[in-house]
């Protein structure tokens, strides 16, 4: 079998240096290049042929998205896995409509994260349980949502989601992240990246200050 060539695109070099640990034992997976933001990730698809385009989702000159658009219409057998901290249904519509093959969050473990590699590399799909109940919603189910962004950012001015406000909820209520996790059947390690998001979104530095933010926008 031939080895799966991956090319790495991320704007932190740790958590590009991250992956290529994660996959140092993996004998038929090769990263043959990098790239720190979306014009030099198609820059470097010019000059090499890999099987597999992981990609962030948020990047400086050209977002995940945007270079998924332009992959699927310039490289019709490249596949394209996107990752990101967030299970946002607005992300992850986007992501699907220009063409991902899959896309994971950057909580999941690292057999979830090889399920993924390997699944899309041998030309199937592949999204995580949160992502698929929003493709269930979206795609399936013909639920899609038709809200316009200012009536959106009328009612919740932070643009939360659902399953961040659902976290934000469990978190006034004093639980921990190990609990919340349990509860909504994630990761810790999702339930603490969703925790450092609201936290960031809200501008606030501690739980009290996030419950009194939320009861001010009637977040809850």
């Amino acid at each position: 079998m031939s080895s799966i060539k991956i090319v790495l695109a991320d704007d932190h070099v740790l958590v590009r240096d991250g992956i290529k640990a994660l996959l140092e034992d993996e004998k038929d997976v090769l990263v043959i290049d990098e790239a720190s933001n979306g014009e030099e990730a198609l820059e470097v698809l010019k000059n090499n042929t890999p099987d597999l385009l992981i990609v962030d989702i948020r990047m400086p000159k050209k977002n995940g998205i945007e270079v998924v658009k332009i992959v699927k219409e310039t490289y019709k057998d490249l596949k394209a896995l996107v990752l990101s901290m967030h299970d946002s249904e607005e992300y992850v519509v986007q992501a699907i409509e220009a063409g991902a093959d899959g896309y994971l969050l950057k909580g999941a473990s690292k057999e979830e994260f090889l399920k993924a590699l390997y699944t899309i590399a041998s030309g199937g799909k592949y999204f995580s349980g949160d992502i698929s109940t929003i493709i269930m919603n979206n795609f399936v189910n013909g639920n899609r949502n038709t809200t316009t962004s200012n009536e959106q950012t009328v009612k919740d001015p932070f643009n939360l989601t659902k399953r961040e406000k659902q976290i934000l909820n469990l978190i006034i209520k004093l639980k921990n992240n190990k609990e919340i996790a349990e509860k909504l059947e994630i990761s810790v390690r999702t339930t603490q990246v969703h925790r450092f998001n609201l936290m960031k979104k809200l501008a606030v530095k501690n739980i009290k200050e996030l419950s009194d933010k939320a009861s001010k926008y009637n977040l809850i």
